[in-house]
């Protein structure tokens, strides 16, 4: 059988994506685009059988993209979240896009958890004082988090392992999804971000998602955590909250603009921890990562139903023209 023509989009150097994808042997012939832009995407795109996805979304496939993609079986995103992708549009031409779920789960919940310890005991602040000469033993009032009240917006994976840290330090955990789970701590969205002490946002961005959380309803003094996207919290919102002292702080590790522009207000602010979306980037995630994504692609060029596929189509994988 005839190699399946597969364009490799992450943004990694040529010879790094041939490596990654070896294993896939004979089965593959791996291309790249010539450029990292949309017009070396399409271009690629009309003698293109499978679509490795760029994790950034940079090049993702929009319904212009799907058109120009005639032969195109599947769609495999090496990555939770499928930001710019048009799932209508690849389930009305017969193409099924798997994503790779939990890869990160125990990644991402770490650094929400180290960020929500590092803003409650507040050692940013401490290590500035003591770096600027200053031994500010009584002024920073940091908390423990023990007994405090945390708020999971999110309950796939990520939101699961959230939930169970914090659980284990001994918070009193609640979580809202959009399709309710038979695990104890269900809560409306509504009084979940009032009553919060932290709200920690692991939700996948969509239209229903965007803007789904406004600081300015969460409670006085308490910390926002986002590792989701930055589009699911008003960012404005944010700004003026932390601002205002409203917000006792937050850590971020996605923002509307990646990477955060210069100008921005959050820079600025004190009481905010920045992250350059390194909240899933650990050795032993991108190696779940990797074996995930190798696996669905031998899968598809195999014949076998491939797995973690979101738009509603099928999981076989067949050629449409021989």
């Amino acid at each position: 059988m005839k190699p399946w023509n597969l364009l490799a989009l992450p943004p990694l150097p040529e010879e790094v994506m041939r490596r990654l994808l070896a294993p896939l042997g004979d089965r593959v012939t791996v291309r790249v685009p010539a450029a990292r832009d949309r017009d070396a995407l399409l271009a690629a795109l009309p003698e293109t059988e499978i679509v490795l996805g760029d994790w950034t979304g940079t090049l993702a496939l929009d319904g212009e993209a799907v058109r120009a993609a005639p032969r195109l079986a599947f769609v495999q995103q090496p990555s939770v979240g499928v930001d710019g992708h048009d799932l209508d549009a690849l389930a009305a031409a017969g193409v099924p896009l798997a994503n790779t779920p939990g890869v990160s789960a125990v990644a991402v919940a770490e650094w929400c958890l180290a960020a929500t310890l590092s803003l409650s005991r507040k050692l940013a602040a401490a290590d500035a004082a003591v770096r600027a000469g200053e031994w500010p033993q009584q002024g920073l009032q940091p908390c423990e988090l023990r007994g405090r009240r945390v708020g999971v917006v999110g309950y796939g994976p990520i939101g699961a392992e959230c939930a169970k840290l914090f659980r284990a330090l001994g918070c009193e955990v609640s979580y809202w999804t959009r399709t309710p789970r038979p695990d104890p701590g269900f809560e409306a969205l509504d009084p979940l971000v009032a009553a919060g002490d932290v709200v920690v946002v692991v939700i996948a961005l969509s239209d229903e998602t965007r803007g789904l959380i406004d600081p300015a309803r969460m409670k006085q003094g308490a910390l926002l955590i986002n590792a989701a996207r930055g589009g699911v919290v008003d960012q404005g919102s944010l700004a003026e909250a932390l601002r205002s002292g409203h917000l006792g702080g937050a850590a971020l590790d996605v923002f509307d603009v990646e990477p955060l522009p210069p100008g921005d207000p959050l820079r600025d602010l004190p009481n905010v921890l920045l992250s350059p979306h390194v909240a899933g980037v650990t050795p032993e995630a991108t190696g779940r990562l990797l074996t995930a994504t190798l696996d669905n692609l031998s899968a598809a060029v195999e014949g076998r139903k491939v797995g973690s596929v979101l738009n509603g189509v099928g999981s076989m994988i067949s050629r449409k023209f021989t």
